[in-house]
């Protein structure tokens, strides 16, 4: 790391006070510092590091739905926190829309303009390595992995509902979001699948093959009934950018 050229590593300059004082004071490098160790903890993935509000590039004839969720998203981070009150974000939409590049974007810009506390977790790997904790040869508890989970200020949970649904799964998701819902922490959330309930009972086993999977289907009703309480929604339509070769986010 290169040493700061104008407190030449110390962390302090000296400056006159109102009073024509002389006075020693934090250098602008440490803000900076700061700054670098927060986003460091966020545990942002290198292929997001460059998604940001800013980043983010609505592609000619974009459906409509891809420019007010940016709209949102750069509200929710004006409003953050008063006028957030506890609430978070769920961007609901198909593959490779942009829902993940927003909510980076969200988290970055909060951690770097408001200080904020945030981390950034993969929902899959998350239950994973909970279920890899379970090994006696490892020594990480599953208590130890969803303290961070719990204690974020801002949590960014990607790809909610991709890991096959099961009681253990559902137990899981249950215990992170009624904990987050309970200490009214902030929690940005993105998803495939369309919110909607889990196929009716009433449905044959053809009707309910057939019928597309719903994130009441992968997560539980009741914990999409609590995500209502718990989000704001943001639905986002369009091109796959991945397939297409649309430019979606820089990653340099």
């Amino acid at each position: 790391m290169s040493v700061c050229t104008i407190c030449e590593g110390t962390g302090l300059v000296r400056a006159l006070d109102a009073q024509k004082n002389w006075v020693s004071r934090a250098c602008t490098c440490q803000a900076a510092e700061r700054e670098r160790r927060r986003i460091t903890a966020a545990r942002i993935p290198i292929r997001y590091k460059d998604c940001t509000l800013d980043t983010f590039e609505i592609y000619h004839e974009a459906d409509r739905s891809l420019s007010d969720a940016l709209t949102t998203a750069r509200r929710f981070v004006e409003e953050y926190p008063v006028g957030t009150a506890g609430k978070g974000l769920l961007f609901v939409g198909s593959m490779g829309v942009g829902k993940t590049h927003l909510a980076v974007g969200v988290l970055q810009r909060l951690v770097r303009e408001r200080g904020v506390k945030g981390l950034f977790c993969d929902y899959r790997e998350l239950l994973k390595n909970i279920q890899n904790s379970y090994n006696p040869e490892v020594k990480t508890t599953e208590l130890e992995l969803l303290q961070p989970v719990f204690a974020a200020e801002v949590l960014v949970l990607d790809d909610l509902g991709a890991q096959k649904p099961n009681e253990w799964v559902q137990d899981t998701v249950a215990l992170i979001l009624n904990t987050r819902y309970n200490d009214r922490q902030t929690t940005i959330i993105t998803t495939n699948y369309a919110d909607l309930p889990a196929a009716a009972g009433a449905l044959s086993d053809p009707e309910r093959a057939a019928r597309e999977p719903s994130l009441g289907d992968r997560i539980g009703d009741r914990m999409l009934s609590r995500l209502a309480e718990m989000c704001i929604r943001i639905r986002m339509s369009g091109k796959d950018c991945r397939q297409t070769g649309i430019k979606r986010a820089r990653f340099g």
